[in-house]
């Protein structure tokens, strides 16, 4: 080979790396301005307020915000955190959920790479991301993001046809569960939203991936919430909606790789 045809591989090489870091930033970037308006939505969806007619403003003095005060992370950041007009300080949490995004969609790009999956999986982490905070805050979560994942799973199963069973599998395989569990305890021991939510994921990840997914929300909500309950006195009431979420988040991520992890180190021995 001569050094002339190693030199054009490597202008090829470096063009076709630069072009998909090109594009993981892109996304990136598109997800820490999802993230903004994913506050509109933590703030404004349990009020059954539009998310899309009125205008940002300040919560506390009314004020309408610029353009350049909406700007996600930088705004908060060169405002110290405080509102242009009124002065009252602003919750930090518009720009972790704005960074939370961006990092899910880097996390998400990085791992599975730039195609149909990782927009489906991106859209969902954003999903989640919202739900989570609700839920957190009054114990539900609100419909729409479950119909919302859920039209991500039919386009999922769209594109990927052949396998179409997996998901609806995945549908069932979880909330049925959930259901009965629902059923059986009056909605103490689990709410209609949780089973919606997982319902719908399923439909998005298949049936060995939701499965996953419930086992590691389980665990990651009895360890965390027992550390809540011991160093900040939370009452025994579980927000299940945020570890379901984290459970599905890692299971769109590597799912796959924890499934054959376990598989080989305590199935095929």
């Amino acid at each position: 080979m001569s050094s002339t045809m190693i030199v054009q591989l490597l202008k090829r090489w470096v063009a076709i790396m630069s072009l998909d870091i090109f594009y993981k930033i892109i996304i990136i970037i598109y997800g820490v301005f999802i993230g903004s308006f994913l506050n509109v939505c933590i703030y404004r969806i349990p009020k059954k307020e539009s998310v899309v007619v009125t205008r940002s403003h300040c919560m506390t003095c009314g004020g309408q915000l610029k353009w350049y005060d909406l700007v996600p992370v930088l705004s908060f950041l060169t405002l110290g955190g405080k509102c242009r007009y009124c002065k009252t300080k602003l919750s930090w949490q518009y720009p972790l959920v704005e960074f939370a995004n961006g990092v899910g969609y880097a996390a998400i790009v990085i791992v599975k790479g730039v195609g149909i999956e990782s927009i489906l999986y991106c859209l969902c982490a954003s999903a989640l991301l919202a739900l989570s905070v609700i839920d957190w805050r009054i114990y539900e979560i609100p419909v729409v993001f479950n119909i919302f994942i859920g039209i991500l799973g039919i386009i999922r199963l769209l594109t990927d046809y052949r396998q179409w069973y997996l998901y609806v599998i995945g549908f069932f395989a979880v909330s049925s569960f959930l259901y009965i569990l629902m059923i059986a305890t009056n909605g103490r021991g689990m709410g209609g939203g949780d089973v919606k939510l997982m319902a719908a994921a399923g439909l998005l990840i298949g049936w060995k991936s939701i499965i996953l997914a419930l086992v590691l929300g389980s665990i990651l909500g009895s360890i965390i919430h027992l550390v809540c309950m011991k160093i900040k006195g939370k009452d025994h009431q579980l927000a299940f909606g945020p570890y379901l979420s984290l459970g599905i988040y890692i299971s769109m991520l590597c799912g796959n790789e924890i499934i054959q992890w376990y598989l080989n180190t305590f199935v095929q021995r």
